[in-house]
């Protein structure tokens, strides 16, 4: 297990599913390795098309085109200026063909050649399937092609998770009713924003309004703000050969 820093992680390359997921889970990290002179590249399978409960006025192909304004003014807010789409149905990721998406990701791995790349642990974080599905395809490609980059899987803790009891019990946002927790000694790498670092998340996640407003209106900005105001990370338990490109 190596322990990182947010001013060593080198070139990294993020892959979400969501337009988002990668503002809630690494808004700071990202800021923070852009700061420091770190190129940045964000991937995201679909384009959030199903992303409301109103779809009389939200209609898919609508929301996509809102989600990905959105999406470049939020990566814009933390200085990040290179995104793809993979072009996935939001919803339809598990009934993708997983050769070709590890494919599309290999390819861009091999493009950018990341020091770091970051994606959702095998739980999806929420258990959401897109989410479990992009995490085994990141996975996969990142075997094939950068075995030698580190690998970050987003998690929490366990004093997140009890700080957060009753507002996930509230809002239902994670399959069995709490987060993933990774105990603390096996989190490689912990982001506590300080106040100007939050506020730009916050920024960031503002801009993406389709998704936010309902939960900035219901929880107040400061509960908000608050809420994702840490970021943690852990390392998957790799194969030997990729324990081998690591050492």
């Amino acid at each position: 297990m190596t322990r990182l820093t947010p001013d060593r992680l080198g070139t990294v390359l993020g892959v979400w599913a969501h337009p988002d997921d990668e503002a809630y889970l690494s808004a700071g990290l990202m800021a923070l390795a852009r700061d420091a002179g770190e190129r940045v590249v964000c991937v995201t399978a679909t384009r959030g098309e199903q992303g409301t409960d109103d779809p009389v006025r939200w209609p898919p192909d609508r929301l996509a085109r809102r989600r990905e304004a959105e999406l470049r003014a939020s990566l814009a807010a933390l200085g990040v200026g290179e995104h793809q789409f993979l072009g996935y149905a939001d919803g339809g990721c598990a009934q993708a063909d997983a050769a070709i998406a590890v494919a599309q990701i290999a390819a861009i791995m091999a493009d950018v050649t990341p020091d770091t790349v970051v994606t959702f642990g095998p739980d999806g974080m929420t258990g959401h399937d897109d989410h479990r599905t992009v995490s085994a395809w990141t996975t996969a490609a990142h075997a094939q092609v950068v075995p030698q980059a580190h690998l970050l899987y987003a998690t929490t803790t366990d004093a997140f998770a009890e700080r957060w009891r009753d507002l996930h019990a509230q809002l239902d946002v994670f399959a069995d009713g709490a987060p993933p927790r990774t105990p603390q000694d096996e989190i490689v790498l912990e982001i506590v924003l300080d106040e100007p670092l939050a506020d730009r998340k916050l920024v960031a996640l503002r801009a993406q309004a389709s998704q936010t407003d309902g939960l900035l209106a219901a929880l107040g900005e400061e509960r908000y703000r608050a809420w994702w105001s840490s970021e943690t990370f852990r390392q998957p338990v790799l194969s030997p050969a990729a324990a081998r490109a690591n050492a």
